[in-house]
């Protein structure tokens, strides 16, 4: 059954002939809200790891650490090509240097095809856009910005540390300067959020050089801000179906040359999930969106006139 999206397997597939799966790991272990920089505090959602998909690599060679992924996920997924996705807190915030080291150990291994770097609006200085210059004369080179929003209020809520318009001005300054691959990480279930906002967020995406996007649901983690406000009762996660809904009407308004990397976040280290519960299960929710989405007749694309 074909999906109601465009998935971004399905872009590199064109692109390297085959099944590509992303090996997250750990190489920073910081970012400017953590380091308190112009008096910025934690992200509301963000726990100790950062968003890295695997904690215990935290320490740990970066050689080890794509040794091990390799296996693990060349055998869960029958890949045979990786691209070395440098995920948790902001791998930007590294000197250039650093950062170049990482990737000339990533490349060493014939199988990784490319690099993928997690980053934020506001760590993209002109140094690292030539680093990807570099690199882009040898393989492929991914950017992915965690924008989250592009709304001012929500922005505060979450405490980035950016504005809406320095994520606009950073994609653009991405896209003239070096001819990356890009994509964006968008949270949904933010306060205030409207039907209408889901479409104004689509239509904004659309009209800027974004090449895919990642949605995450905010979930509430033990030991962050957000647990707090959700512990007096001040913040209420979505359920799966209010969700499932506007990643549908997001997605709706979203023209079809932009590819979807993720339906919706998952929280792999159970015992630090709060709510909702079902952000347990990665498959179980991506499989409820596009089942509720084949089910409505709704897809990729199909709201834009």
């Amino acid at each position: 059954m074909a999906l109601p999206f465009v998935p971004i397997g399905d872009r590199y597939r064109e692109r390297f002939g085959g099944r590509v799966q992303k090996i997250p790991v750990t190489v920073a272990g910081d970012c400017p809200n953590r380091r308190g920089l112009k008096g910025m505090q934690t992200c509301i959602f963000c726990d100790e790891w950062g968003s890295a998909a695997y904690p215990e690599q935290r320490g740990q060679e970066l050689r080890d650490q794509i040794e091990a992924k390799r296996q693990l996920l060349g055998e869960r997924y029958a890949a045979t090509r990786f691209l070395v996705y440098f995920q948790a807190y902001t791998s930007s915030f590294l000197s250039v240097k650093r950062l170049r080291a990482h990737f000339e150990a990533a490349l060493e291994y014939p199988e990784v095809v490319g690099v993928v770097l997690g980053t934020r609006p506001d760590c993209v200085p002109p140094a690292l856009l030539e680093l990807v210059r570099e690199f882009q004369k040898r393989t492929f080179v991914s950017i992915e910005l965690g924008v989250q929003t592009f709304d001012e209020e929500a922005l505060v809520f979450l405490r980035r540390g950016h504005t809406g318009q320095a994520a606009r001005e950073c994609i653009r300054k991405i896209k003239t300067t070096v001819d990356v691959d890009l994509g964006i990480h968008l949270i949904f279930g933010l306060p205030g959020e409207t039907n209408e906002s889901m479409r104004d967020v689509a239509r904004e995406v659309a009209a800027l050089p974004i090449d895919h996007v990642k949605l995450h649901n905010l979930h509430v983690l033990k030991g962050t801000p957000l647990a707090d406000l959700h512990a007096r009762g001040e913040f209420e996660p979505l359920s799966l179906e209010a969700y499932a809904d506007r990643v549908a009407l997001f997605l709706q308004h979203l023209p079809r040359h932009i590819a979807v990397d993720r339906l919706a976040a998952v929280s792999s280290r159970w015992d630090e999930l709060v709510a909702p519960e079902w952000t347990r299960y990665k498959m179980k929710s991506h499989q409820f969106i596009v089942d509720r989405m084949s089910a409505l007749g709704h897809a990729q694309g199909d709201r834009i006139f």
